[in-house]
Parts: C-alpha cells; structure tokens; sequence
C-alpha cells in the first residue's frame, strides 16, 4: 500500500524571521497553508466545478524553534478524518535537519459558493480525500 502521506517542500524566506531571528510563529500559518494548497492539487488535480472550502479551526501546537534556512522544510500532510461536509487534515512542519517544529489540525468545510454555507463534501472529493487517511494522525491530546 502506498504512503497516504504527502511531503511537501516548502522554501521558507529571509522576511519570515523575526526580532529573535527564527521563523516567526504567524508564518507557521502560512507555510501550513501554501501546504494544504499544495496538497489538493496532488490529491484533487481536477477539482469538481463550484468544489469550495473554507478553513474552519485551525490548531497549531509548536514544538521546537524554527530557525531560517536556505534548504527547505518538509510539511507532512495527510487527513485525519472525513466528516459529512467537513475533514480535517494532519500537518507536521519539519526543519531540513528532521527536527519536528510544529503540528496542526486543520478543518475545512465545503461551503457553497453562493450562499457560504456548507454543503456535502462531493463523492469525488471524498474518494480523494479518502485515500491519504491516516487513522490516529491527530494532534496528541495532553492531560
């Protein structure tokens, strides 16, 4: 079976530092979405005409510093669940020397572009969705 995650490269860019000259924690943000665009257009490279999401939470939990680079970082990305009208996907940002900077759990909700709201998520997208699944993918709950 292949690996239902998707690696993702990501450059990051002199302006992303900060005053203490590490990636500053609004750009993990970023990096976490240009990763998500990424993802669907491995996973969705024909996406269904009027298929619209919107991010509905984003949970971001940062776990080392990340320090600037000209080698890129790698954003693991694959989807934790599939709801009705809504998934999540599983991002894990990774420094080029393998060290884990951050996780994030990222909900999208399929929202129809007239009336903004959500609809069912299409068969097709579900079925693509469905392949990079990976069970247990979520951000570890801490007591």
């Amino acid at each position: 079976m292949a690996d239902q995650h998707l690696d993702v490269p990501i450059q990051l860019r002199f302006g992303d530092m900060d005053i203490n000259n590490h990636i500053n924690n609004v750009q993990f943000a970023r990096i976490f979405e240009e990763s998500r665009v990424r993802s669907f257009a491995a996973w969705l490279p024909d996406r269904p005409e009027g298929f619209s999401v919107l991010v509905a939470r984003q949970d971001i939990v940062f776990t080392a510093v990340l320090e600037y680079s000209l080698d890129p970082v790698t954003v693991r990305s694959c989807v934790s669940r599939i709801g009705n009208s809504s998934f999540t996907l599983s991002l894990t940002l990774i420094d080029p020397a393998g060290v884990t900077c951050a996780v994030a759990e990222t909900t999208m909700v399929s929202v129809d572009p007239g009336t903004g709201r959500p609809t069912p998520l299409p068969d097709r997208v579900r079925e693509a969705l469905g392949v990079h699944v990976v069970e247990g993918s979520g951000i570890p709950v801490r007591a």
